[in-house]
C-alpha cells in the first residue's frame, strides 16, 4: 500500500511561493481530504505529490522513494490522479477512455493484451459501468462521467488515487454517487484515496483523515472530529462555525456559520 510523505516541501509559480516548508504524512489505505480556502495551496500540494509540479525545495516521497527523482512511468504505476474538469475526447466510448489507464503498462505502441482487458473490465465493474461500456462518454450524466474517469484511474492499477475536487459541477445526488464509489474502493480494496474537497460536510463524512491548510501551511491534521472544531475553522476559513453530530453518520457536521466579526 502507498504511504505518501512530504518533508519541508516548498512549491511556487514563478517568484510566488504557494506552499512553504510543508511536512506531513498521508496514511496508507485511508481516505484523506485536504480542505482550506481558495488559493491556499490545496491543488498545488496534490499536483506536486502527483509529479505534475516540481517543488522549489524539500521532497515528496511514496513508500520512501523521492517522487520527483522517479520516472513518470514508475510513478504512474504507483499513483493515479484525476484533475479538475478533465476534457473528454470527442465521440470516445466509455471502454476506450478507460483503456487509456493501461498506458503506463504498455511498451511503445503495443496492443492491449488479455490481462489489460481484464483490468479494464474489472475497473468498469467496480464503478458500475459495465452496461455503459459501449456508450459515448458525452451521452452520460455528470456523475457517470466522473465514474468513467475514476474507472480509468482504477485501470491504471495503482494503490493510490489522487482527486482534485472530484465533485465540482455535479448536483447533490451525483456528488454522493461519486463519493460513495470512492468510499467503496477504499473499504473493499484498501486503495489510498487523497482528495481536495470544498464541501466540509462531505470531507467530514467520507474522510478518515483531514488536512486543513491555509496560506500554504498546515493548520491542523487529524480525524474529522479533531479538525471540525470551531477554533480550527476560525483559523482556516475566518468563520464562526456551529458544529453538530450528524444523526445518521455520527460524523461532525457544519450546521451554520458566519464571518468572524
Amino acid at each position: 500500500m502507498a504511504e505518501i510523505k512530504t518533508n519541508q516541501l516548498s512549491v511556487g509559480y514563478g517568484k510566488q511561493e504557494i506552499i512553504s516548508d510543508l511536512s506531513l504524512t498521508i496514511p496508507k489505505s485511508r481516505i484523506t481530504c485536504i480542505i482550506g480556502p481558495n488559493g491556499c495551496g490545496k491543488s498545488t500540494l496534490l499536483k506536486t505529490v502527483a509529479r505534475l509540479l516540481k517543488p522549489s525545495g524539500g521532497t515528496a516521497t511514496i513508500n520512501g522513494k523521492i517522487i520527483h527523482k522517479e520516472s513518470t512511468r514508475v510513478i504512474a504505476k504507483q499513483m493515479a490522479i484525476l484533475t479538475q474538469a478533465p476534457q473528454t475526447p470527442e465521440d470516445i466510448t466509455v471502454k476506450e477512455l478507460v483503456s487509456y489507464g493501461r498506458a503506463p503498462h504498455q511498451k511503445g505502441f503495443g496492443q492491449l493484451q488479455a490481462h489489460d482487458w481484464e483490468k479494464i473490465h474489472w475497473a468498469l465493474e467496480q464503478t458500475q459501468l459495465l452496461n455503459d461500456a459501449d456508450r459515448t462518454v458525452s451521452s452520460l450524466s455528470g456523475g457517470q462521467k466522473q465514474r468513467v474517469w475514476i474507472a480509468m484511474a482504477l485501470a491504471q492499477d495503482t494503490n493510490c488515487l489522487l482527486l482534485d475536487e472530484p465533485t465540482t459541477f455535479l448536483d447533490m445526488a451525483h456528488q454522493l454517487e461519486v463519493l460513495q464509489v470512492l468510499e467503496t474502493l477504499n473499504r473493499k480494496l484498501n486503495r489510498t484515496i487523497v482528495m481536495v474537497l470544498h464541501d466540509l460536510n462531505h470531507a467530514a463524512r467520507f474522510a478518515d483523515h483531514l488536512i486543513a491548510v491555509r496560506d500554504g501551511k498546515v493548520v491542523k491534521v487529524g480525524t474529522p472530529e479533531e479538525v471540525m472544531q470551531p477554533e480550527v475553522l476560525r483559523a482556516v476559513f475566518d468563520i464562526e462555525a456551529s458544529i453538530v453530530q450528524d444523526p445518521q453518520t455520527g460524523k461532525p457536521t457544519l450546521l451554520s456559520y458566519q464571518l468572524v466579526q
